[in-house]
C-alpha cells in the first residue's frame, strides 16, 4: 500500500502507538528531505528513514516519556546515514545521471552543482553541514548527533566550507571571511 504507513505493535498501548503514528506521519516528510540532503538520492533517504523510523518505534515509550523526539530522531537518522556505509556488503556503486539534452539553465543548475558538490564531500563533513546549516543546530546539539565532540564539528563544518568553496570556484567565496 503505497504511501501508507502501517505499524504493527506487539505490547505498545494504543495511545503510545496513536502517538507514535501521528509524529512519523507529520515529520516523514522533513526527514525524508533531511535523508535526501545526506545521500542524494530519493529511494536511499526513503529506506533511511524507514530504518530510523522503526528504530525510534522501538524506543518510543522511552523517548516520548524523556521529552520531544524530534532530536533524538534526528541523531537516528545520521547515525543511520553514516552506519550505511561501515557494511561493505551494502555499498552500491551509484552511476552518474545525465540529462536527455545534457544542458540546464538557471538556479537549477547552481543547485544542481552544489548538491554534485556536496555529494563529493566525506559523508560525516556533508552531515555536519547538513546538520549545523539546514537543521540549523548548534554545535553542541550537531555533536551530540554525531556522536563526536564539539571541537571535531567545528573542524568538520571548517574543512567541508573550504573544500566546497575550492570546488565551486568562486572568487568571492574563496576571499570571504568567515565568523
Amino acid at each position: 500500500m503505497a504511501g501508507a504507513l502501517r505499524i504493527y505493535s506487539v505490547g505498545m498501548s494504543v495511545a503510545f502507538e496513536g502517538a507514535f503514528h501521528a509524529f512519523a506521519l507529520s515529520r516523514r516528510p522533513m526527514l525524508r528531505r533531511t535523508a535526501f540532503l545526506l545521500c542524494g538520492d530519493w529511494y536511499q533517504a526513503d529506506d533511511l528513514v524507514q530504518t530510523a523510523l522503526v528504530k525510534l518505534y522501538v524506543a518510543w515509550p522511552r523517548v516520548r516519556a524523556s521529552g520531544p523526539p524530534d532530536a533524538y530522531v534526528q541523531r537516528v537518522l545520521v547515525r543511520c546515514y553514516l552506519d550505511e556505509r561501515r557494511r561493505p556488503w551494502r555499498r552500491e556503486s551509484p552511476v552518474e545521471i545525465v540529462d536527455r539534452d545534457g544542458t540546464a539553465t538557471g538556479p537549477e543548475e547552481d543547485q544542481r552543482d552544489l548538491r554534485s558538490e556536496l555529494a563529493r564531500l566525506p559523508r560525516r563533513q556533508r552531515a555536519t553541514l547538513l546538520l549545523r546549516f539546514w537543521l540549523d543546530m548548534s554545535v553542541a546539539q550537531t555533536a551530540d548527533a554525531l556522536g563526536c565532540s564539539e571541537g571535531t564539528v567545528k573542524s568538520q563544518t571548517a574543512r567541508a566550507l573550504t573544500t566546497l568553496r575550492e570546488q565551486l570556484g568562486d572568487p568571492a567565496l574563496l576571499t570571504e571571511e568567515s565568523s
